[in-house]
Formats: C-alpha cells, sequence, structure tokens
C-alpha cells in the first residue's frame, strides 16, 4: 500500500492498525504491506489512476486531490461547506455513495474514509486580517484550496506533500495550508513562525482496493475485509478527533504562534469564498447539487 504521507502520520498509523487486523481477521491470507513517505514513487493526484491501472493492488489517497480525473471527489473540500466533524459525517451520508459509484469506474472500491483535522494557514509574518495575507506565496493542494486563496488576495502556488518543505527550504512559498498533523510531518516551525486556525475547508483520506484484486479474493475473504474497514473507520475518525490538539501541541512547543483568526478576518473569507459553492456544483454537474440539497436538509 503506497501512503504518500511520511512515517509516524495518523493516516499511516491507522493503515498499519488496518493491515494488521485484516491479517487477522482473514487467518494471514492476506497481508498488505505499508509503503510510507511516497517511496514507490507515486504522488498523490496520481493515485486514483495508479489503482485504476493495478500498478498496486491497495494504496490511500487524498480524495480532493483526485479532481483532475473525478471532480466529483473533490466537492467535500468546497470552503466553509462543513464546519466540523458532524457536519462532514452528515454530508459523507449523501456524498460518499455516490463517489463509491465514481470509483467503480475507475476499477476500485474504497474500504474506508478518514478526514483530516481542520486546517490552518501558517505564515512568516502575523496577520490579524486577510488585507494582511495579500500577495503572500501559499502552497495550495487541490483546485479548491488554489480557487480559495486567490479569492482573498494570496498567491496560490499548487504543490503536491513532498514538494512542500523543499519549496520552503528554498524560499519559493512564504506560507502554507495544511493541518497541525502536515505541520508537524514538515517541521514547520524551521520555516514559520505563525499558524491560524481558518478551518476553510475539510478534507479525507480513503483507502482503496482495486477491484481486480478485489475479486480474485474468495467470498469469505473480501467480507472478513470490509468487516474489518467497518469495525475501525469510527476508531479512526476519533483518532483524527484527537489528532489536531496533540499536533498543535508539539508546534507551539517548537515555537510556533497560535494566532486568532478575528470574526472579521473570518467573515470576509467566507463573504470571499461564497460564490464557489455554486460555481463547484455547476463545474462539477451531475449529482453534486442533489447532495449539497440533501446535505443542506440534513442541517436543518
Amino acid at each position: 500500500m503506497p501512503i504518500v504521507w511520511p512515517d509516524g502520520n495518523f493516516h499511516v498509523k491507522n493503515a498499519r492498525v488496518f493491515a494488521e487486523e485484516v491479517n487477522k481477521a482473514t487467518g494471514g491470507k492476506v497481508t498488505i504491506n505499508i509503503h510510507p513517505g511516497g517511496s514507490l514513487g507515486f504522488k498523490g493526484p496520481e493515485m486514483l489512476t495508479v489503482m485504476r491501472d493495478g500498478l498496486v493492488p491497495i494504496g490511500e489517497m487524498l480524495l480532493n486531490q483526485q479532481v483532475g480525473e473525478a471532480p466529483l471527489m473533490g466537492l467535500e473540500a468546497t470552503p466553509y461547506l462543513s464546519s466540523g466533524y458532524s457536519d462532514l459525517a452528515k454530508l459523507h451520508k449523501h456524498w460518499l455513495p455516490r463517489i463509491q459509484e465514481v470509483a467503480e469506474n475507475f476499477n476500485q472500491k474504497f474500504l474506508y474514509i478518514v478526514p483530516w483535522p481542520r486546517q490552518y494557514v501558517y505564515t512568516k509574518v502575523p496577520a490579524s486580517s486577510v488585507a494582511d495575507l495579500k500577495g503572500i506565496k501559499i502552497r495550495t493542494y487541490n483546485k479548491s484550496t488554489t480557487g480559495m486563496f486567490n479569492r482573498i488576495g494570496m498567491t496560490s502556488v499548487q504543490l503536491p506533500w513532498g514538494e512542500v518543505v523543499p519549496s520552503l527550504a528554498a524560499g519559493t512559498i512564504d506560507a502554507v495550508t495544511t493541518s497541525a498533523s502536515s505541520g508537524v510531518d514538515g517541521k514547520f516551525w524551521e520555516f514559520l513562525k505563525y499558524m491560524y486556525p481558518t478551518s476553510h475547508v475539510w478534507s479525507s483520506n480513503v483507502v482503496s482496493v482495486n477491484l481486480d484484486a478485489w475479486n480474485n479474493l474468495t467470498p469469505l475473504t473480501r467480507l472478513a475485509i470490509e468487516g474489518v474497514a467497518k469495525r475501525l473507520q469510527p476508531q479512526f475518525w476519533d483518532v483524527s478527533k484527537a489528532e489536531d490538539a496533540a499536533k498543535v501541541k508539539i508546534l507551539t512547543d517548537n515555537g510556533v504562534i497560535v494566532g486568532e483568526v478575528t470574526a472579521s478576518m473570518l467573515k470576509d473569507m467566507q463573504e470571499k469564498t461564497a460564490p464557489m459553492l455554486a460555481e463547484t456544483i455547476e463545474s462539477i454537474g451531475g449529482p453534486a447539487g442533489q447532495i449539497i440539497d440533501a446535505y443542506k436538509n440534513e442541517l436543518k
């Protein structure tokens, strides 16, 4: 199983637990080897097609990085669509079945899905308003975050994770949007002084299995693996929830300052990015509007 995140990242730890439990549940018939840190040479945005083509039998991917091939997988990452884990679970109720159908068209099946903790904006300089961020070159990681930060006046530079730390070291970017988990993974205290809990998008990763490999397993083995995934997914969500506070402490212990996102700053960010929901629905087409309508009805 290739994973682009470094060893020690909570998604990697979750995958190791999953692999161990699958091995037990199948009586040793299925062994999953975890390859973190992009060690097999695959980049995050390539994973949907890597899995489709059977270059590996199982893999892990950030869904919103697959929008070049499957736009619907980016719907979750629309700015300020969800306010937290509870909202996200409601969105997944309507969105996940539809992207499972998309996955089948790419010759794969999702086994479990786990969100990242809330997102931050990391900077070298303090910011008390959106105006303070104007012109700063910020690393983004998908279409949604790229569009968002351009709209609020920053200069987006879309980069996969493996290029973030080298770009910080080279000075080609001066800010990063990501989670506290990745802030620790990248030792951001070596480059960036401030982090702002903007919680602007929510993003989820999936573990996906190639259907050719899956269909080669016996029905009982497939049932056992699905049982493990169903049992562990809620536990993995709990890991994600606990991850933010733990990693923020590591960052602050190393000198990073958690800045305040003022009410006016948050309102400005929300207002500038509000048109993106309608634009995203129109761009994706298909069931996107129906998913959002069903989700919003559930929030009432």
